[in-house]
């Protein structure tokens, strides 16, 4: 196999004091670190997207696509060998140093070399046991994404890299926005600050008499836990210290404290019979008041697909209630972060020219306060390629390429961005190429399955690629994890169009007049109305949806046929003839002349 150059952010561990706990107790420590490996490493590596390349007696050299995972799964680790090591005698503890580096590699088969390996290495060698030390370029790219503190240790220079490298230290319980606090002013002592977007998932309580079902609330704490830590920008407790609050009477507000953040989700299951109820409240720890709250109910007779709706639903409606939250607190001083949750908070408003405008703009702040940062180039360039798919684009040519220049710019940094995968999506469908399109979108599902644009978006490709059979069950997919998202009249009126494609006119009826229920400002729902009520005969809703079509689009695309296939791609030739003989049918007999 050819070796190949790629940029990869790398984290190199080992145990320090490897030889004295082998000479002390050789078959206890090594089981002791087989365990670990078992119970920790390998489940938290997984859970933060990273490939173990290789492990030696007491190290491990991993691979990671974003440098946040990267930072993220050490810190983690650390945290949680801590609290393994609380009631360890010191003689016999086990600790980690780790160090991280972003920076070029040579791929050879599974392994890996380079200088971005080597001086992941040395970094390890520097830190503290128990710590983590990172390179200057890993600190850049981190900036206010992650509410860590890093201590200055300047440059040094170290064996076999012809430069000095400048080195941070990495403190665990420090905050963001501290990028050169000493040593002594982060101490474990003082209470950590609240991050945007970080929240711990409480321990489910068991309601039910049935002692064995604490699994499946457990079960529900971990889906939770482990969805919501792949969400853009959210700080997640882990879930070995929120099961330390188990059973325990501890106010919302201390609990905020203790653990530095600003959210605290709690619920609890019940079961009865062959039903199971599911309550989740979502909670602002610093006014302890609810902000959401919602209530499941599922049958026993599949609990393992039951858990994993409810844990995946909880998970999309607090990534939409989170950062409305965010976005609506007020700033004295906005930094990139906050623009860019309001720019995602606007984006997340039912697409209009007004909307789709505001959160480009926002996102165009963030990136003019950080220009390398990744968050804001690719929420910027799905914010350009959504303006463009939606056609509520002045300049859609000049939207496109910008919109692509980033997309390459964040794939080249962080390869498996999937946000950069989502917007090339975007794109590719604006450019006719769904075909191409459906490997973004499956990757940007890889890395978040909760990501509902992203199932539903799928599922338009396979509309225009001709695989309509595929395309409902998509969409009802992302209605279902997403019952009240603000986008649903949309997924709404596409289920209705694909019926109304295959001549199934009474069902399109019926989805389009509940996509116009959800939304009755949306032009193409009433166009699509009025095509349908058309077929069907009923020809005063036909002329009334269709004077409500043109009312709203402005710009005129229903004064004719020939204005409404203007668009750059409605699908393969079998998409294009079925429009034909059922959309344009009806348009056609609604008074919608030829030119």
């Amino acid at each position: 196999m050819a070796s190949t150059r790629r940029l990869a952010a790398i984290l190199a561990a080992d145990v320090a004091g490897y030889s004295r706990l082998m000479g002390v107790d050789e078959e206890g420590t090594l089981a002791a670190l087989k365990a670990i490996r078992r119970e920790l490493g390998d489940p938290k590596v997984k859970e933060h997207r990273g490939r173990i390349v290789k492990t030696t007696g007491d190290g491990l050299l991993i691979e990671f696509a974003s440098v946040v995972d990267a930072v993220r799964c050490a810190v983690e680790l650390q945290q949680a060998m801590a609290e393994r090591n609380a009631h360890v005698p010191e003689a016999r503890r086990i600790e980690f140093r780790m160090g991280i580096n972003l920076g070029d590699i040579i791929g050879d088969g599974r392994d890996i070399y380079g200088d971005g390996v080597n001086i992941a290495a040395r970094l390890e060698a520097l830190a503290e046991p128990g710590k983590v030390c990172v390179s200057g370029t890993v600190r850049d790219h981190i900036g206010d994404r992650l509410p860590y503190a890093f201590e200055d240790m300047g440059e040094q220079s170290v064996k076999n890299i012809v430069r000095p490298i400048r080195v941070y230290a990495l403190h665990l319980e420090g905050t963001a926005g501290s990028p050169t606090a000493s040593a002594s002013s982060v101490t474990s002592s003082s209470p950590p600050v609240a991050p945007r977007l970080s929240i711990v998932v409480l321990p489910f309580a068991n309601l039910s008499n049935d002692p064995e079902q604490q699994y499946f609330a457990d079960g529900i704490t971990e889906d939770v836990t482990t969805d919501l830590s792949q969400l853009a920008g959210m700080l997640v407790i882990s879930r070995n210290t929120a099961f330390t609050y188990r059973n325990k009477s501890t106010d919302t507000k201390q609990i905020g404290r203790e653990l530095g953040v600003r959210y605290v989700l709690e619920g609890s299951v019940q079961r009865s019979g062959n039903r199971v109820r599911v309550n989740a409240q979502l909670i602002d720890a610093e006014s302890d008041t609810h902000l959401w709250a919602e209530r499941f109910d599922g049958d026993t007779s599949d609990l393992f697909a039951l858990q994993d709706e409810v844990t995946r639903r909880i998970a999309i409606a607090l990534n939409i209630e989170l950062i409305g939250a965010e976005a609506s607190r007020p700033a004295m001083h906005p930094d990139a972060l906050d623009y860019i949750l309001r720019g995602r908070s606007a984006f997340a408003k039912p697409p209009s020219r007004v909307n789709r405008s505001e959160a480009v703009k926002l996102f165009e702040r963030a990136l003019a306060l950080d220009p390398a940062s990744v968050e804001a180039q690719s929420w910027l360039a799905i914010g350009l390629a959504a303006r463009v798919l939606d056609g509520m684009a002045d300049a859609a040519a000049a939207d496109m390429e910008r919109a692509e220049r980033l997309v390459e710019q964040v794939l080249l940094v962080t390869p498996g961005n999937p946000r950069a995968h989502y917007a090339k999506g975007h794109l590719l469908r604006a450019q006719g190429r769904p075909q191409e399109a459906i490997p973004e979108y499956e990757t940007a599902l890889a890395y978040n399955r909760n990501w509902v644009f992203a199932i539903f978006a799928l599922g338009d490709c396979k509309f225009l690629t001709g695989s309509i059979e595929e395309t409902i069950p998509l969409v009802e997919k992302a209605i279902r994890l997403s019952p009240r998202d603000p986008s649903i009249d949309i997924w709404y009126m596409v289920i209705g169009g694909v019926h109304l494609v295959q001549s199934r006119t009474d069902d399109a009826i019926l989805w389009l007049e509940k996509a116009r229920g959800a939304n009755p400002a949306a032009p193409l729902t009433h166009g699509y109305l009025a095509s349908a009520y058309a077929l069907k005969g009923e020809m005063e809703r036909a002329a009334s949806a269709l004077a409500e079509a043109r009312r709203l689009s402005g710009d005129g695309p229903y004064s004719s046929i020939a204005r409404l296939k203007a668009v750059p791609y409605f699908g393969v030739p079998k998409v294009r003839a079925f429009y034909e003989a059922t959309y344009f049918a009806g348009l056609r007999k609604a008074g919608v002349p030829e030119e």
